[in-house]
């Protein structure tokens, strides 16, 4: 995933738990603008959610953030 769209899913991610808590949950849907104005980009991230990581309609933001944060770190 490009750099510069995961500092976008993170920002995201820091407002929504600014604004709604911890608990907020949300869908990959949330990046992006109601116009289809970058499907690459929305492509991306919805292969990366949905059939890589098989991941709910909803998820927690702070999940999110924790895996967009913890991609490419080797444990």
């Amino acid at each position: 995933m490009k750099e510069l769209l995961k500092q976008k899913i993170i920002k995201v991610c820091n407002s929504k738990i600014e604004t709604k808590g911890v608990d907020v949950g949300l869908s990959f849907y949330a990046f992006f603008s109601n116009k289809n104005d970058n499907p690459q980009s929305l492509m991306e991230v919805a292969e990366w959610w949905i059939m890589t990581h098989k991941l709910n309609h909803f998820e927690k933001a702070t999940k999110i953030k924790s895996m967009i944060e913890n991609m490419g770190v080797n444990k």
